[in-house]
């Protein structure tokens, strides 16, 4: 397992769900979910092989040897069987504070949506806060899926605003929803 040097704790575990740092092995599974998904990503276009090849071996691969990397990802299990992954992004290190990012595996969603969603806000809420010593973390989401809000305050985050109109998708506009949550340490 490859180990992030800004963290002195790697895997973060809670009833039966964990996260570890991001696993080479898992890389073609997140490509699979992340062109199903295209949707509601800030993606242009499908990933190729090459892409991810490319992705991981230059940006992912960067990341563990940095004091402050703009991003710490980690893949999300349950019972040992991989779910999905996601991490802090868009680090904010000055200000302590991280957008979260996850996807679970497309086949899981419509059973299991808020179980996992929960579960890996719960687990990254660990990385922030008690870990990293983070103020906040906050999501970024496309008004696409309502059910997604549900997931996010029930694992204490608020709706902190709604930018109106401000992404162009499938021939409109869009709202981007965030959601936020302040530590309480």
């Amino acid at each position: 397992m490859r180990s992030y040097c800004c963290l002195t704790k790697q895997v973060f575990c809670h009833d039966g769900f964990s996260i570890e740092p991001i696993r080479d092995q898992d890389k073609y599974a997140i490509m699979q979910i992340r062109n199903e998904q295209i949707y509601h990503l800030r993606q242009a276009k499908p990933l190729t092989f090459e892409d991810q090849e490319n992705y991981f071996d230059t940006v992912v691969a960067s990341l563990f040897s940095q004091e402050k990397p703009n991003q710490i990802l980690f893949s999300f299990f349950e019972n040992g069987l991989f779910i999905g992954y996601g991490g802090l992004v868009h680090i904010n290190w000055i200000d302590k504070n991280a957008e979260i990012s996850f996807v679970m595996k497309t086949e899981l969603e419509s059973e299991h949506f808020q179980k996992y969603w929960v579960n890996y806000l719960n687990l990254i809420d660990q990385v922030a806060f008690a870990e990293l010593g983070f103020h906040k973390i906050y999501t970024y989401a496309f008004d696409l899926r309502p059910h997604l809000y549900l997931a996010i305050e029930t694992a204490g985050f608020y709706e902190e605003a709604r930018l109106k109109e401000h992404c162009f998708f499938n021939g409109k506009f869009i709202d981007v929803v965030i959601h936020s949550k302040i530590s309480n340490l």
